[in-house]
């Protein structure tokens, strides 16, 4: 499955934002999809210096926890996800991330099915640092049904509760993640 920037201009339309920050970051995003700008990485960690990456947050709603991993190179707690190849649609990035990274199918959550739920524009840190800007996009699996995880990405994997992540120190995860929690939660 392809994209093109209009379709990309879609997604993010689609996009109700939780609050003045990520309304900022769908506008930037808009605009930098606009501007014909290479938007998928074509070499890493950090050309171009701004590209697509699909994060999926697994909830098992049974339980209601939700899957987060600790990335080796970002030393942070995060959802899992990666980088968009070139032409390839978001969605198809999170079936095979998914796949890659977890062995499980992605099955898109019903609140929003095979679309982003939250949108961020985010500058990483450390050797390589570019700007990722990430499509946030709900899963569904039982926490059981992962029993395997990438070890040469991730150190761990768990599944806290939405109350926990939100108590934790936004230091140790994704700078997003408490924002992205609460739009999930609301």
């Amino acid at each position: 499955m392809t994209t093109s920037h209009a379709e990309l201009r879609g997604l993010l339309e689609d996009i109700e934002p939780w609050d003045d920050l990520e309304r900022t970051h769908l506008e930037r995003a808009a605009e930098w999809i606009a501007s014909g700008a290479p938007l998928y990485r074509a070499r890493k960690p950090d050309v171009p210096p701004t590209h697509l990456v699909a994060y999926f947050v697994v909830l098992d709603e049974r339980l209601g926890r939700m899957l987060l991993v600790a990335h080796r190179k970002a030393g942070l707690w995060l959802p899992p996800g990666g980088h968009v190849e070139p032409g390839e649609h978001p969605w198809a990035t999170v079936v095979r991330e998914c796949a890659e990274e977890l062995r499980i199918p992605a099955v898109a959550a019903t609140v929003t099915g095979e679309r982003p739920l939250f949108l961020t524009w985010t500058r990483t840190r450390g050797p390589g640092e570019h700007t990722d800007v990430s499509l946030w996009y709900v899963l569904r699996a039982e926490a059981d049904s992962v029993t395997w995880y990438d070890e040469e990405e991730f150190t761990a994997i768990r599944w806290p509760t939405p109350d926990e992540v939100l108590t934790e120190p936004l230091a140790t995860l994704d700078p997003h993640l408490h924002r992205f929690t609460r739009k999930l939660r609301g």
